[in-house]
């Protein structure tokens, strides 16, 4: 699984992408909109995390840009905020398939996107960082 994590806060989308990747994911990390959507047309990814409140603005052109790029991408959201908490993001995002409040386990990170992303090799799907 191919992972893009979109996070303003360095360290700590480097403390997530090194727990997903022992995990056995690929993982991507980059800090602002014009990354994002950079990375994005050079790689395909099979889940987006996402800061919902990113200092440049532009999580929803994001959303925008993977869901046109990816139409079927799981976007887990995150914040530190309170103000999507009524569910409204999911009307905002149609990829959203949850949100995360920082701080949160990285275990229940990797558990969500293991959940939303679908098994494209038609196998039975094994539990990240499983193997046989």
């Amino acid at each position: 699984m191919k992972v893009l994590i979109v996070e303003h806060n360095e360290d700590l989308a480097k403390i997530w992408s090194r727990f997903l990747e022992r995990q056995g994911l690929e993982v991507d990390v980059t800090t602002s909109q014009k990354s994002a959507i950079q990375r994005m047309r050079f790689t395909d990814y099979d889940a987006l995390v996402l800061e919902i409140v990113l200092p440049d603005g532009g999580a929803i052109a994001i959303s925008d840009y993977a869901t046109y790029r990816f139409p079927d991408i799981p976007i887990i959201t995150v914040t530190s905020g309170s103000f999507f908490s009524d569910g409204s993001i999911f009307e905002l995002m149609p990829n959203a398939r949850g949100i995360m409040r920082t701080p949160f386990r990285v275990d229940d990170l990797a558990a969500l996107l293991e959940h939303c992303v679908p098994d494209k090799s038609g196998s039975t799907k094994q539990p990240i960082g499983k193997v046989g």
